[in-house]
């Protein structure tokens, strides 16, 4: 399964960096390009292993996840339940360890394109385009974790920030 990986350190402690990782709303859109909207599904209102959301892309493209992992302060799993057409799999994992100086936060997406005759072509493109979004995603992430708006939104939500 192709994947592609994102690493950043930093300056905050693993509780801090996952809650803002987990932030929702006009939080979120402050720190993360990748998406436009974001919502829960099924009435629920806290991430939790089975919890779906639905993410409208930037570019408009729409997607139903699930959490398959939800482990805080170390890591969260998700996996597609419903996307685009060209993804017959896409799964995410972030994982926070501390490090000096604060946290290392290393975000990886794997999945697999359809058709399958097309798929060692589009899978080509997709390493590049998705590496693209999520070591700009990763950088938003890096402004967020530094953003005061959003480490008092993390605060104000019983999160860590330091």
């Amino acid at each position: 399964m192709p994947n592609v990986t994102s690493t950043v350190i930093v300056p905050v402690d693993p509780t801090t960096a996952f809650a803002v990782a987990q932030t929702t709303g006009d939080v979120r859109l402050r720190w993360d390009p990748f998406i436009r909207r974001q919502y829960f599904l099924g009435g629920a209102t806290d991430p939790a292993v089975g919890v779906q959301t639905y993410t409208r892309h930037r570019w408009g493209l729409g997607m139903v996840s699930e959490y398959v992992s939800y482990a805080p302060p170390t890591n969260v799993g998700m996996k597609m339940v419903r996307g685009p057409w060209f993804f017959s799999q896409l799964a995410g994992g972030w994982r926070f360890a501390p490090t000096d100086g604060g946290t290392k936060a290393t975000w990886k997406y794997s999945f697999h394109c359809r058709p399958t005759w097309l798929a060692p072509l589009a899978e080509a493109i997709g390493r590049r385009v998705l590496q693209r979004d999520i070591d700009r995603r990763i950088a938003g992430f890096a402004r967020g974790c530094r953003d005061e708006v959003v480490l008092a939104s993390v605060r104000d939500a019983g999160g860590e920030a330091t």
